[in-house]
């Protein structure tokens, strides 16, 4: 029985434990240094901080004390509000691979090179932790790729990706002999060093260094670029979001291929395998802490030169302080 004056509501608010799970780099000293800062702030505003436990002894952060916890290895980010990643777009797609399937939303803090992926800066710790105590940030789904390879009719692996779904020769001095097939037509064969089937999310990735279109997330689509292929035509494709892209690696070709997924997980390819890729059934939810729109996400990212732009004064001066953000 509440006491008078006092919501259930505001009683259910006060005894809510708050938990994230802090993915880290931690072969990098940097990565460390941030990610035991991250722990410490988080902790001090009572949040329960959920570390892997190779992470948590690299980390040097003792499970249950100051607010310290082991993640169960089954689901790692089982009842925590957000997963907190230190470090480049590699350890993000990696936190994606952990928590794949549940919608747990992902804040990259940047400590490569692009970042793509990532929302924050590491010299943003403190606005950073101000939006995760106060929950002031969106989130948004981004697609992903359900990806299954079949050998004379049978399933022989399942896997996903966030970004990209390469099927690749294995050999580097041989080409891969492939037929590429949409929506259970055949299109085109290809002697070629492999084919990459990308997200919009994915394709300032692997998708853009192959010479592929950039396509803004919002975008429901996915992506075909065919790498250095021997044929006339030989150009990417982005085709409906519920089509079904399929890549079959010919009997004859001379040696094997591999099927790389985010540049993470492998499958071996014999001749005669065949690759099928579609929308994905779960998304990965990415936090958001600014609106900057993609494009001054692309200047910022890539430095692409924008002098000369002729807007109003105002508006200059506000795009160039939101690239500056972004």
């Amino acid at each position: 029985m509440t006491s008078p004056g006092t919501s259930t509501e505001t009683t259910q608010q006060s005894t809510e434990v708050r938990r994230v799970l802090l993915v880290a780099h931690t072969g990098r000293d940097e990565a460390r240094e941030v990610a035991r800062a991250f722990a410490k702030a988080l902790t001090s505003h009572g949040i329960v901080v959920r570390l892997l436990r190779t992470e948590a002894a690299d980390l040097l952060l003792e499970p249950g004390g100051e607010g310290v916890e082991i993640a169960p290895d089954a689901d790692p980010s089982a009842g925590c509000e957000l997963v907190l990643v230190i470090g480049g777009d590699g350890t993000i797609l990696r936190a994606a691979e952990l928590i794949h399937g549940t919608l747990t939303p992902v804040l990259g803090v940047n400590l490569g090179h692009v970042g793509f992926l990532a929302e924050a800066e590491y010299d943003d710790l403190e606005s950073t932790i101000d939006a995760v105590v106060h929950r002031r940030y969106t989130s948004e789904d981004r697609l992903t790729l359900d990806v299954t390879v079949h050998r004379d009719g049978e399933v022989i692996a399942r896997t996903f990706a966030l970004n990209e779904a390469s099927v690749e020769k294995a050999s580097r001095e041989r080409m891969i002999e492939v037929v590429v097939e949409i929506d259970g037509r055949p299109l085109s064969r290809w002697g070629c060093d492999g084919v990459v089937c990308a997200t919009p999310t994915g394709s300032t990735a692997y998708n853009f260094s192959a010479g592929g279109p950039v396509v803004w997330p919002g975008v429901e689509a996915l992506l075909l670029v065919p790498i250095s292929a021997h044929a006339l035509f030989a150009r990417s494709l982005v085709v409906a979001p519920t089509s079904v892209m399929a890549v079959e690696v010919l009997a004859r070709t001379d040696g094997a291929g591999v099927l790389w997924c985010d540049g993470r997980r492998t499958v071996d390819l014999p001749p005669g395998a065949r690759i099928e890729v579609r929308r994905g059934a779960v998304p990965v939810r990415l936090v958001r802490l600014h609106e900057a729109p993609f494009t001054d996400r692309l200047v910022a990212k890539f430095g692409l030169p924008v002098e000369g732009w002729r807007g109003s004064t105002e508006r200059r001066h506000r795009v160039a302080q939101e690239i500056g953000d972004a």
